[in-house]
């Protein structure tokens, strides 16, 4: 189990390479890169500044709240600050155990809780030449903001509501 901020390139076959055990049977890495286009803008590169002392220490508890959840120390999470141009890893997550879905839910829990929880701001950069700077945790799996909805407690089928998205089946928040 490890976690860092980092400012050089992130390794992940390094980070696979750690997790493995042959206590486990299946190894998953998430691995999130900056993307050419945020919004219907072309981005140039994200610049990422973080408080660091404390994004360890947030990074730290996330990694560890993780292993006590899914019952694996077989993680590992590092973020990078600084500029980063397209395609360039930000944040990578490898999570190992001994089946393949908690494997995933683990990476999953991790990667959601930095969205929410992690001191890390990102400044957009655009090939018009400005910069904006960019609320993480409230970003959708598309680039677009999303405002906070209640999640029934229950649902059955019969009293399921239509929804745009499906509610989701963590047992932790996520972002969409």
């Amino acid at each position: 189990m490890r976690s860092a901020i980092v400012r050089h390139p992130i390794d992940t076959t390094g980070l696979l390479h750690e997790v493995e055990a042959s206590r486990n049977g299946a190894s998953v890495l998430f691995v999130g890169t900056v993307r050419e286009e945020n919004e219907g803008r072309p981005v140039t590169g994200i610049e990422y500044e973080a408080y660091e002392a404390m994004a360890e220490r947030e990074l730290e508890a996330i990694v560890a709240e993780c292993s006590m959840r899914f019952g694996t120390e077989d993680i590992v999470a590092e973020h990078r600050i600084g500029y980063l141009a397209i395609g360039e890893a930000s944040v990578a997550i490898a999570a190992a155990h001994t089946h393949r879905a908690q494997a995933y839910d683990a990476s999953r829990f991790v990667i959601e809780q930095i969205k929410l929880r992690l001191p890390v701001w990102k400044c957009e950069a655009y090939v018009d030449g400005t910069r904006e700077w960019v609320d993480q945790r409230r970003e959708t799996g598309n680039g677009k903001r999303e405002t906070e909805q209640p999640v029934p407690t229950s649902v059955t089928p019969e009293s399921e509501p239509t929804r745009s998205h499906p509610v989701s089946r963590f047992p932790f928040p996520v972002s969409r």
